[in-house]
């Protein structure tokens, strides 16, 4: 039936344009699918790499000291906690340090955003970046607020040279029911420029947070603080319930000299 068929000759005509059209369009159709692949790619690199402070700095309000923050070092020798206390609404909250301490501190091309995990402390309460390194350096976290850059005080990591003393030597004056007298006196380092405390409850829950010059906090006495974080008025403690209390001295470059915690169980 179709054996004396003959298509049109502008048939063969349409289908070789339509073929030449597809190789052409085939030639220059995958390099700039690979072009535009490859420059996402690259977008993303550039996404990734490290950020300077002074960049951030320059393209924000900032409020500078405006982030409570403080370092620790660890029973690992190579290694150092970052502390810090997100204020409830905060985001985009950024760990930069210097390669070493021998920079001048406030000067922010020195230091580079460093990508380390967020961790939970105190149930979410507070924030720590934990960080392998042989090198003391200084470190600023910063977080958005507002859209306010929030930048805290430059912290000396010196955990080589004057480690933390970690330690569960904390006296406890129970007389007062409900109200326990926490003393570390015998604890005070002369680098100890002010002191917090935190007392938890025994699912690690923060009751409340406190900073003192002295060396000494009754629960929940507010006469020696200075600087208080606890959110809500705190519960009164249980009778015979356990609770945990967490000490560091911090000393003025916000390095802590001294980290004690110790558990105790509320008097009847």
């Amino acid at each position: 039936m179709f054996s004396h068929y003959r298509a049109p000759t502008n048939s063969y005509h349409q289908i070789s344009t339509y073929i030449a059209a597809m190789t052409l369009l085939k030639f220059f159709y995958i390099p700039l699918l690979l072009l535009l692949i490859f420059s996402c790619g690259k977008d993303d690199d550039l996404a990734n790499q490290s950020v300077s402070l002074d960049v951030l700095v320059s393209q924000n309000t900032i409020a500078q000291d405006s982030v409570i923050a403080c370092a620790s070092g660890s029973l690992n020798a190579d290694e150092f906690i970052t502390y810090l206390y997100p204020r409830p609404g905060v985001t985009d909250i950024r760990y930069f340090e210097t390669r070493t301490d021998t920079v001048d501190e406030n000067d922010y091309t020195h230091y580079q955003q460093i990508d380390l995990e967020k961790e939970s402390v105190f149930n979410g309460y507070m924030n720590k970046f934990t960080r392998q390194s042989a090198e003391e350096k200084w470190v600023i976290i910063t977080f958005m607020e507002n859209e306010v850059l929030n930048l805290s005080q430059a912290i000396h990591i010196q955990h080589r040279s004057a480690n933390t003393r970690f330690t569960d030597q904390i006296e406890i004056d129970p007389s007062e029911q409900g109200s326990p007298l926490f003393d570390w006196t015998l604890l005070a380092n002369s680098k100890d420029a002010i002191y917090f405390q935190v007392v938890s409850d025994d699912s690690d829950d923060l009751l409340s947070g406190t900073y003192t010059f002295e060396t000494q906090f009754k629960y929940y006495d507010l006469d020696n603080v200075v600087l208080n974080i606890t959110r809500e008025t705190p519960p009164d403690l249980i009778p015979d319930q356990t609770y945990g209390f967490t000490l560091m001295g911090v000393s003025e470059n916000n390095w802590v000299n001294t980290f004690a915690q110790i558990s105790f169980t509320a008097s009847p």
